[in-house]
């Protein structure tokens, strides 16, 4: 909820030259607290019972929500719309089923009933749903914003991006840690340089998208992640341990570079009235994008490790890590396709614009 309405209210009360920064500084502390979690989380539980890792977020929440209540600024659109029930209750059912039988397809594999059954409802109710908010006065889904192809090729490279980035976090930390056999602190420290680069690198890009707009930083964003992912795709055992802290430092610059101005893009390209809806489906694409992407990488990671290996396998298979090699050089072949795909688009609305 915090994070679907968060990017209405900025775009809401900050003026049109000063949103990319505002935007910006929401990855900035984004990108903080995934640094600031599992740092505290690990200090908790080097001196605690792991329960405590829930307690702390009590008063983390009874301060936000004090504060929130403090400092947050009034509606300054407000439409009185009726809630729709119908698309609501129908919305709800296809993300459940659709999310659970991913999930659970990972363990028990898509070809059972039960999987298939589940997505099959998904279908049926993603299918009701849309022909439901086409005909209703207040759609949850107002399906007309789509018609506006800047927001929709952004929605789209944002949903694209974050399979793309889900894949490097499934996959790196087998590579660190099980294949390379670093201890999990050092693991940890090493994918720390992700949300440090993009902490500082999201409220630059931001301020930079106000002053030269937003289409050609996020194509740039795009491309330094290409890299990123061609570097992920030549990593093997034999690869130094600084040169791919590289790759993940191109990583987090591409993403900070891209999510502030596409962020922008998104919000900037809606009604004032539309901004509610804009900002919750940001969040969609995103939440999307991270489900499909820890279990299309885990599918493609396993399946060609399977292939390679000569017989099913969910792991990493102990004493073989050229195997998991080979099935991380797919896996990551994949996700470049998938990146490659939003180049290809933010590309295509930049020459546009030119033109």
């Amino acid at each position: 909820m915090t994070m679907s309405t968060n990017n209405g209210i900025i775009t809401e009360v900050f003026p049109a030259q000063e949103r990319g920064r505002a935007l910006g500084m929401i990855g900035s502390f984004v990108a903080l607290g995934s640094i600031a979690g599992p740092g505290i989380g690990g200090l908790i539980l080097a001196h605690f019972n792991w329960g405590y890792i829930f307690w702390i977020n009590v008063p983390i929440g009874l301060l936000a929500i004090l504060v929130g209540h403090k400092i947050l600024p009034k509606d300054v659109i407000m439409t009185h719309q009726k809630i729709d029930k119908p698309g609501t209750i129908l919305f709800a059912i296809t993300m459940i089923t659709l999310f659970v039988g991913i999930s659970m397809g990972q363990e028990v594999g898509f070809t059972q009933p039960l999987i298939l059954t589940m997505l099959f409802v998904a279908l049926i109710a993603l299918g009701t749903f849309l022909y439901v908010e086409s005909h209703v006065e207040t759609p949850i889904l107002a399906l007309y914003i789509f018609k506006n192809m800047r927001f929709t090729l952004s929605i789209i490279c944002a949903f694209l991006i974050f399979i793309t980035g889900f894949f490097f976090n499934v996959i790196s930390p087998f590579y660190l840690e099980n294949t390379l056999g670093l201890p999990a602190n050092y693991a940890g420290y090493t994918l720390m340089i992700y949300p440090l680069i993009n902490v500082v690198t999201a409220p630059v890009a931001g301020a930079i998208s106000d002053k030269i707009g937003s289409e050609k930083l996020t194509f740039v964003g795009l491309l330094i992640i290409l890299a990123a992912q061609l570097g992920y795709i030549v990593t093997n055992l034999a690869t130094p341990l600084w040169l791919f802290m590289i790759f993940i430092g191109l990583n987090g610059l591409g993403n900070g570079i891209f999510q502030a101005p596409n962020n922008a893009l998104v919000m900037g390209s809606v009604e004032p009235k539309d901004l509610g809806i804009a900002g919750g489906i940001n969040s969609l694409a995103r939440n999307l994008g991270m489900v499909v992407g820890i279990s299309f990488a885990t599918t493609v990671l396993f399946s060609a490790m399977s292939h390679i290996a000569g017989h099913s396998v969910t792991s990493v298979v102990p004493g073989h890590p050229e195997i998991f090699i080979a099935g991380m050089h797919v896996a990551f072949t994949v996700s470049f396709g998938v990146c490659l795909i939003a180049t290809l688009i933010t590309g295509y609305r930049l020459l546009r614009r030119q033109k």
